[in-house]
């Protein structure tokens, strides 16, 4: 943490910008890549928050600013067909942040190890909540309401079906010299 905050709010969009410089701070070739996209915005949109606007600075730093956006982030990926957007693509495919080396500069390297072992332990039960709950739906609506078919169900019916047609077929063949 080599470099102070500027005295500005503690603001979502400061934040970003400080923790996003900080990783960009040890990647040289990636703020020379942003670099070439100076003054150009992106809008970076996180669930609960309002959509933070932010600019590339000099150095390839970012910045919070109100240029027009030509790349949205989103944790559903990036998105807009500007030469920006498909370099942030890029760069989010190859940087990857270490949470707990950042987190240990600040609280100490067991402290960062829990911290961020409690968080991926939160993470993990959230999955398990919500594919818990989904599976849960998905059986009321089966079982309860019968809003939904199972698979097992399905194909019964599709076998089902078949021995019909073919005894069908076979009737007809049956039939066909009495006609």
């Amino acid at each position: 943490m080599s470099e102070a905050l500027p005295p500005q709010k503690a603001t979502p969009a400061v934040a970003f910008c400080f923790l996003a410089n900080q990783l960009l701070a040890r990647e040289t070739w990636a703020r020379q890549r942003l670099e070439a996209f100076q003054g150009q915005g992106i809008e970076v949109r996180f669930p609960l928050l309002a959509p933070i606007r932010l600019v590339i600075a000099a150095g390839g730093r970012l910045e919070e600013g109100d240029a027009e956006p030509v790349a949205f982030a989103s944790l559903g990926g990036i998105t807009g067909s500007s030469a920006l957007a498909d370099e942030l693509r890029m760069l989010a495919k190859h940087l990857r942040p270490d949470v707990e080396e950042e987190l240990s500069r600040f609280v100490g390297d067991v402290a960062a190890q829990r911290v961020v072992g409690t968080a991926r332990s939160f993470m993990r039960w959230q999955v398990d909540a919500l594919t818990r709950l989904g599976e849960g739906v998905a059986a009321y609506a089966a079982d309860e309401r019968r809003v939904l078919v199972r698979r097992g169900e399905l194909a019964d019916l599709a076998r089902q079906l078949d021995e019909l047609h073919k005894a069908i077929a076979r009737l007809e063949g049956r039939m066909a010299p009495l006609v």
